[in-house]
């Protein structure tokens, strides 16, 4: 004979499951009743911008920090960035933070990375989207919620809030990165500048030293500078030509430039 006992009918198995899955409905918090269809209720996650500004300053990078005014971390070096408001896009966002924190503005601004670990801010569930903005030396001041403004070396940052280690990290990689095959490094040079300080601030931001011929015949290769009136004296040596960039705008290589 059949084994199992008594099998319940289709109609009574989808009745016993409506209940159920009305049961894990009831359970949800995140879940609306609303002209009698069940909406779901999207999470309380924040968004927020953080802004990775870097320059040169003597012949070193430097990244561009803010003491925080306020808790959490009260006190501690962060990046400049704040929470994204109700009617401005993600670049709206980090342009003007880094505006009302340091006075900067008219920077060179990419897109880096999103972070997202659920404990990066002890306030609550914060996904923060990272830039990298590069600009030549300028003045700052420290202004809303930031009570101070510094630029710091690269190669000797102080104890930072929240996860910002992590993404100066992933900054500078990919700054070094896109140096290699594109003209962002120009956006961090005056705009008129010698071959050598080219050439110095690749090994600077690369951390290697360049092959002074290869380097320049690259460089002249590409058509990217071309000569200005005047030169400029670099002490005992004689006075170098000086380039101006030729491109308005960055622009991606066909192939490396070192």
């Amino acid at each position: 004979g059949r084994k199992g006992g008594i099998q319940a009918s289709p109609d009574a198995s989808r009745a016993a499951g409506y209940r159920e899955s009305l049961r894990h409905r009831s359970a949800n918090p995140n879940r609306l009743e609303a002209l009698g269809e069940t909406v779901e209720k999207p999470p309380r996650h924040c968004v927020t911008v953080d802004v990775v500004l870097f320059t040169i300053l003597r012949d070193q990078p430097h990244v561009l920090l803010v003491r925080r005014k306020y808790n959490p971390f009260e006190g501690m070096w962060a990046l400049p960035g704040g929470f994204v408001e109700e009617n401005e896009t993600l670049d709206e966002a980090a342009l003007r933070e880094l505006n009302e924190e340091t006075g900067v503005e008219k920077v060179y601004l990419e897109q880096l990375c999103t972070f997202g670990d659920p404990g990066r801010d002890p306030r609550g569930r914060t996904i923060t989207v990272a830039y990298y903005a590069l600009t030549r030396p300028v003045e700052i001041r420290a202004a809303s919620d930031a009570a101070e403004a510094e630029w710091h070396p690269v190669r000797k940052l102080p104890s930072l809030a929240f996860d910002h280690p992590k993404i100066i990290k992933t900054a500078i990689d990919r700054l070094r990165a896109k140096l290699e095959y594109s003209t962002v490094g120009f956006q961090l040079l005056p705009k008129r500048f010698t071959m050598s300080e080219l050439q110095n601030l690749y090994e600077t931001i690369l951390n290697r030293k360049l092959d002074k011929r290869n380097f320049r015949k690259k460089i002249l290769s590409l058509d990217l500078v071309h000569p200005q009136e005047g030169r400029r004296a670099a002490g005992a040596h004689r006075p170098a030509q000086l380039y101006s960039f030729q491109l308005r705008q960055m622009r991606i290589l066909d192939g490396q430039i070192v």
